[in-house]
């Protein structure tokens, strides 16, 4: 192949049929230059209904097995140091006393160590993701599966050094960091996602995206309810033994048994501003596709891009607060609760893959999204003013769909760039997580100590009054849409 960025991405199926296609000529083609079986395929190739599924359910169970245990953890090791007793509760019995002096401070440093955690690993993981995603368009999908989930292996073992020898948590950004260097969660989810994108066509594509979200909320309902109940009986270090388990397992498992899903070029090289250039390019000229004109084909593919930013940082943000929110008064949750409370969000994925499945029989994706981010605003809107546990469920309960947007988003990007280039765009979408998560993180990590003396739940409102903003975006250029397609099917 000449040119490594216009690369074939088929499946192996369609590489191997490629060998008998005829020349110009019209007599049969001479075999085509592939790579030996050792780059396209893994040791033990099986043939199964799934491929990339498991290696994203394993990731997102050991990180949703360990978010809420770290931050408990740092909660439980600042009221060491602090000499607070989070278990004399006596301000949850009567909302009406004003909080402890040294709870509002536990809270305070808790929510800043977790924004000093965060912002550490996704600095780093900015400016590597893109490298890795773009990357793996020459080198292949499955590098990007297995490097990640070794890093997240390695903070897990950082992490456990840091309970068994009672470290300072500082010692947590350490873990962070090391994980950001090898791309972190968000690279798997763009090795993922570009995978899906290279073996599925555009009508199939949406709710192929949506089972591997669902993957997501599955895995981390089940880590959820094992969480909480296992750090109630056994502390914490156990938790993270399997942590550490399951991401080497999901590296295993990509390592024997995905299939590649790109043709690999051996001679790609990984520490180039060539990548950089090549996400630039996408976002500059809006891709080699075009259905309008260029300017509005590159317009669209910004304005579903700062969507998916908004809502994937509200989603990012907020998550960073419900257990903070959940352990203080007048809710005073305790772990198991908490494991319930988190099992419950992640139910919405499967909630919201049934709603996808269901709407899109009767109307277009972009109104599916709509009906989404509907779903999401109630939710926080009720958060925003819970003060019993029974409120606090039915916040979760109103938020059964919220996850059916950022499928609809991450299909529409992918149907508006080539075949070519969907490895530049996935980096990119993961770049634009990653900056999620750092914008999230220190937005509503800041934002809820500032304004705990007179709206605690006041994040959460600040949310739902946001997410108007990508509601607004989706339903204009749906509408637009519809316009120029009534036109164009007027004039012809």
């Amino acid at each position: 192949m000449d040119e490594p960025d216009t690369a074939a991405i088929l499946p192996g199926d369609v590489l191997n049929s490629t060998d008998e296609e005829p020349d110009d000529s019209g007599g049969p083609k001479q075999e085509a230059e592939v790579p030996s079986t050792a780059y396209v395929r893994p040791p033990f190739s099986v043939t199964c209904l799934v491929s990339v599924e498991p290696v994203l359910f394993l990731s997102m169970f050991s990180l949703a097995l360990q978010a809420p245990l770290s931050t408990q953890y740092l909660w439980d090791r600042i009221s060491e140091d602090l000499g607070y007793n989070g278990s004399k509760r006596s301000g949850c019995s009567n909302s009406s006393v004003p909080p402890n002096p040294l709870q509002t401070e536990v809270e305070t440093l808790t929510a800043h160590w977790n924004l000093y955690i965060s912002l550490g690993g996704f600095s780093v993981g900015l400016f590597v993701v893109p490298l890795l995603g773009s990357w793996s368009d020459l080198a292949g999908r499955r590098s990007v599966l297995i490097l990640p989930n070794l890093g997240l292996a390695v903070q897990a073992v950082v992490y456990l050094v840091v309970m068994y020898l009672k470290l300072p948590v500082g010692y947590f950004l350490v873990g962070r960091l090391l994980s950001g260097l090898s791309g972190d969660f968000n690279a798997i989810l763009a090795g993922c996602f570009a995978y899906v994108a290279d073996t599925s066509d555009r009508k199939s594509r949406t709710i192929r995206v949506a089972v591997l979200e669902a993957c997501l909320g599955l895995s981390g309902m089940l880590a959820s309810i094992i969480g909480g109940q296992w750090r109630r009986a056994q502390g914490y270090i156990n938790p993270f033994w399997l942590v550490l388990a399951t991401n080497l397992a999901s590296a295993l498992y990509a390592y024997l048994f995905v299939r590649e899903s790109v043709l690999p070029d051996p001679s790609a090289k990984l520490l180039t501003s060539r990548h950089y250039r090549a996400v630039w390019h996408l976002f500059s000229t809006g891709g080699s596709t075009s259905e309008a004109g260029g300017k509005f084909h590159r317009c669209k593919l910004w304005l579903y891009m700062l969507c998916f930013f908004l809502v994937v940082t509200i989603h990012f943000g907020s998550r960073e607060l419900y257990v903070l929110f959940e352990l203080s008064s007048p809710l005073c949750w305790g772990s198991a609760l908490i494991g319930y409370g988190s099992a419950a969000q992640h139910l919405a994925y499967l909630s919201s893959l049934l709603g996808l499945k269901i709407m899109q029989r009767c109307l277009e994706d972009s109104w599916v999204a709509i009906v989404g981010l509907a779903s999401n605003i109630v939710g926080l809107v009720v958060f925003s003013i819970a003060d019993t546990t029974q409120l606090m469920f039915t916040g979760y309960g109103l938020c059964f769909l919220f996850m059916a947007t950022t499928p609809v988003l991450r299909s529409k990007l992918s149907k508006l760039v080539g075949p070519s280039e969907q490895g530049a765009l996935f980096a990119s979408v993961a770049c634009v997580e990653s900056l999620c998560y750092l914008v999230g993180s220190g937005l509503f990590n800041s934002l809820y100590p500032a304004t705990l003396h007179f709206m605690k739940g006041f994040p959460f409102l600040f949310a739902a009054i946001i997410l108007f903003i990508p509601a607004g975006l989706i339903g204009t250029l749906q509408c637009l849409d519809q316009r120029r397609d009534h036109r164009d099917s007027t004039a012809s």
